[in-house]
């Protein structure tokens, strides 16, 4: 899975960032920091403590570590799966992984450390609830480390738990843990991530990932996974303005269905509806989830819509209702990541995918940049040939977010986050 393909998946397809399942609730995490930070021995730690490893993996961590000279398993074998990450030490791709505990289910993405896998850190935190950026305790915060921060505040991942691994090699020293978090405080301050929460680690011997350090008496909070555990979920996208971008016309006769995954709010039998970009207005009069009839629906399902009119809908409209209507605009500002090897500049014409529309557009400005090249972070100015009904990418996730594709190959070149 390549950083380009699976951000535009990540992002143009993402659902809600927490589900319920069988009462108990889902946290989407990412794991981020520099190289050699120990980001894969953290997340080989976390599902080995907590029993998530299956003896048949665990047997072939162990094989593999023992053909290396190693006398105890390499935990990070579990999240390294690619043979080139294995050779070289070092994680290139996202690597994602299921766990449970009896409080909650995670879905964990491991990311990249090198600044030339940028792209893939905004794969794996495009949807994620909580991110985990971890700093070796003998190096503390370096530019990697503020950068995968600023992709954090840039991407608006509600929660941030700055992981100071390797404390068992600076002597478990409490003052070393405070410098690194008055440090990366200053940082994020200017990034303006809302907060974080640190926690001294040893992913190596397993200090405050699973359960709490002895040796480090005068840390008070929780261990790692028991934070994980407890940290709230995000906001239910049900509760949010009603969004539901249309995906496909299904015509039974005269009867028309507009069918698509409500991307935020509640539809509701009888809501009157406005349909973007044309601005038309109807009222729902029927609303199906699985062939079978309900009177109201709820983000992120997928429904098909029936509406009391014969209006002119089509794939890439907006249906919205109630109060929260988004903006409809040609002039589209936001904050980027640029993905593709092929450099974006001022005067590129380009495709604007947003939700299921796409429309043309052009590059009016890059923030001052001449251009921007893979994995660059920057912000953008377009102008599209046909108005788009967006939101702000800090309200909502979803249908503040686009991707910019290039209209030769289908490629997609930047991913951006609106700013209004």
């Amino acid at each position: 899975m390549t950083g380009t393909t699976s951000t535009a998946n990540m992002i143009s397809t993402a659902n809600m960032i927490s589900t319920t399942v069988g009462g108990i609730d889902t946290l989407r995490l990412a794991t981020a920091g520099s190289v050699d930070d120990g980001k894969s021995t953290l997340v080989g730690r976390l599902l080995h403590d907590s029993k998530s490893v299956l003896a048949d993996q665990l047997e072939a961590v162990e094989h593999a570590s023992r053909s290396r000279g190693q006398d105890a398993p390499d935990l990070a074998l579990l999240t390294d799966g690619l043979r080139a990450e294995r050779e070289q030490g070092i994680t290139i791709d996202v690597a994602y992984r299921y766990f449970a505990t009896p409080r909650r289910r995670f879905i964990l993405a491991d990311t990249p450390g090198h600044v030339q896998y940028t792209r893939n850190m905004v794969t794996g935190a495009s949807t994620a609830e909580l991110a985990i950026i971890l700093v070796d305790a003998r190096n503390g915060v370096v530019e990697q480390t503020c950068r995968h921060a600023a992709v954090a505040a840039l991407l608006r991942v509600p929660q941030v738990v700055l992981a100071v691994n390797k404390m068992d090699l600076v002597g478990y020293g409490e003052k070393e843990f405070d410098r690194i978090v008055e440090d990366f405080a200053g940082h994020a301050a200017e990034l303006g991530l809302p907060g974080f929460t640190p926690i001294p680690v040893s992913a190596l011997v397993g200090d405050n990932v699973v359960e709490r350090s002895a040796h480090m008496d005068w840390y008070t909070g929780p261990a790692l996974l028991e934070f994980l555990e407890e940290v709230p979920v995000g906001a239910d996208p049900a509760d949010a303005p009603a969004r539901f971008p249309v995906q496909y016309v299904i015509r039974h006769g005269e009867v028309r269905h507009y069918a698509g995954q409500l991307a935020s709010g509640a539809l509701r039998v009888g809501d009157r509806v406005t349909v973007h970009p044309s601005g038309e207005t109807s009222e729902i009069t029927g609303i199906d989830v699985l062939g079978t009839g309900v009177a109201v629906a709820r983000a992120p399902q997928s429904i098909s819509v029936r509406l009391a009119d014969q209006r002119d809908v089509s794939r890439g409209d907006m249906i919205t209702a109630g109060v929260g209507v988004p903006v409809l605009t040609k002039e589209v500002r936001a904050a980027v990541c640029h993905l593709a090897d092929r450099p974006l500049k001022v005067g590129d014409r380009v495709l604007v995918r947003h939700t299921t529309r796409t429309v043309k557009a052009v590059v009016k400005d890059l923030a001052g940049a001449a251009e921007l090249t893979a994995n660059d972070l920057g912000r953008i100015g377009l102008r599209t040939a046909e108005p788009l009904a967006l939101d702000d990418y800090a309200t909502s996730r979803r249908t503040g977010a686009f991707l910019i594709i290039d209209p030769a190959d289908g490629t997609t070149l930047t991913a951006g986050m609106v700013e209004l």
